[in-house]
């Protein structure tokens, strides 16, 4: 087992258990959710009330995440920066779905896990120690679209960022640009004494609040766009949105129909192809002359 993802995994699950409804979590029942949680998720057990104590310090350092014990009652959470640089609601959330599934497990056998895995999770641990501790990274980079080239790249990491199930990290590069990794095409990372200045003014709730998932082209402009779907389909629609400024404008038991304001990139159109059943693009006509194209292609490639 990786013991930097085993130890992050715990790190998480305190948050986790310390985030519930109860205030207070005794040592011991702290330790013992721990000890379970680990072996069901195919880790060794045998956590200490030190190994407890040298995490909670670790988790201050790392989530900016204050973990206090007031006496006869237990741990709690006492603080945190709702402007952290990594926000740990997001990475419970995403860990936990990540590393519950476990082979090694003894509940393996009653779960049914992807046949895809994510790929990638190692370097996790270590960018966002990185991150923390503004240290300049140097790894091996994949180009996918460049015949599988690989390049090598030192980066000051910003933040990390999960879209569409998969890990990307903010960085900027050796010109100073922005750039964004996909973290499962990251090989030989490696975690250089040097530090970098971290730039404050960068703001990561801004950085993709016009996209759909990770691309951001500022060369396309903020479009708005009205789609009309079966009831079926805005069912799924309502429950998870296309996008945060998805707006509801029919919902009856005939038509869904909702308007966005976003940027119109590949990955978008890709998601609007994967509920095209019931899809009607009302405006802008280029998105729908865009979505003609791709079912005329189809239409032509696939005619029997």
């Amino acid at each position: 087992m990786n013991q930097n993802m085993g130890r992050l995994i715990r790190y998480i699950l305190i948050i986790q258990k310390l985030s519930g409804k109860k205030k207070f979590i005794p040592a011991e029942e702290l330790i013992s959710y721990l000890n379970l949680q680990m072996e069901l998720r195919g880790y060794e057990v045998g956590l200490s009330v030190r190994t407890l104590q040298r995490d909670i310090a670790e988790i201050e350092s790392m989530f900016e995440v204050e973990i206090k014990n007031r006496r006869g009652e237990g741990y709690f959470i006492a603080e945190h920066t709702d402007n952290s640089d990594l926000r740990y609601e997001d990475l419970l959330l995403n860990f936990d779905l990540l590393t519950s599934i476990n082979h090694s497990a003894e509940v393996s056998g009653f779960i049914i896990p992807e046949h895809h895995r994510p790929k990638g999770t190692e370097s996790i641990s270590a960018i966002i120690h990185a991150i923390k501790c503004t240290n300049f990274i140097k790894f091996d980079y994949l180009l996918v679209r460049n015949n599988n080239r690989i390049i090598s790249k030192t980066v000051s990491p910003h933040f990390l960022k999960e879209s569409l199930g998969l890990w990307y990290m903010v960085a900027f590069d050796e010109t100073r640009q922005l750039r964004v990794y996909a973290v499962d095409r990251i090989s030989n990372l490696e975690i250089l004494p040097d530090k970098f200045k971290r730039d404050e003014d960068l703001d990561p709730n801004g950085l993709f609040q016009n996209s759909y998932g990770i691309w951001d082209d500022e060369t396309n402009p903020i479009e708005d766009v009205e789609l009309s779907y079966s009831p079926l389909d805005g069912y799924f629609l309502k429950a998870t949105p296309l996008h945060s400024s998805q707006e509801v404008v029919v919902d009856n038991e005939e038509e869904f129909r909702i308007r966005l304001r976003i940027r119109i990139t590949n990955d978008f159109v890709m998601a609007l192809l994967a509920r095209s059943n019931s899809l009607t693009v009302i405006s802008p006509t280029s998105l729908r002359e865009r979505i003609n194209e791709i079912y005329q292609q189809a239409i032509i490639r696939n005619k029997i």
